[in-house]
């Protein structure tokens, strides 16, 4: 009997000193959302045909595809990315700088990056006609960060 009680005191121990399971369900580095609109006709939204986006030294984001919308992500080593933007014929460079700020999620997440006080530091304007930044803080992937123009 004895034993039986000192089995259930180990195993009690032991089992107490388990951690549950941690599983990141929670968002983490959020990228940069851009959405296309129509330079003549500011509401409406105008896809970009043959579009290729890259970053210098970076395999292509998206490779000659007709959309209305892009995600990509801002690099996480410096304060700055440059990005070129490319339809069939033309080529622009969006050069968007910011600041980086490491936030603890969880233990299981464990840090995300958030960028605050995005600008757009210099572009060309080939086939971009206009940008406009929408929201300076890059926190989640809820709605678009900035609207192009072309």
């Amino acid at each position: 009997m004895k034993k039986f009680i000192v089995l259930i005191i180990v195993s009690i121990l032991a089992f107490s000193g388990c951690e549950k399971d941690d599983i990141c369900i929670e968002a983490t580095t959020p990228n940069l959302i851009i959405r296309f609109y129509n330079n003549d006709i500011p509401a409406e939204i105008k896809a970009v045909t043959s579009l290729t986006v890259w970053a210098d030294g970076k395999e292509n984001q998206y490779a000659s595809q007709t959309l209305d919308s892009i995600v990509i992500p801002l690099d996480l080593a410096n304060n700055n990315t440059l990005y070129r933007l490319s339809t069939a014929t033309l080529e622009d460079q969006i050069n968007f700088t910011y600041t980086r700020k490491d936030v603890f999620v969880s233990r299981s997440c464990g840090y995300k990056t958030i960028f605050e006080n995005l600008q757009i530091e210099s572009n060309t304007t080939n086939w971009v006609k206009n940008i406009s930044i929408n929201n300076s803080t890059i926190d989640n992937e809820t709605a678009a960060h900035i609207t192009i123009f072309h």
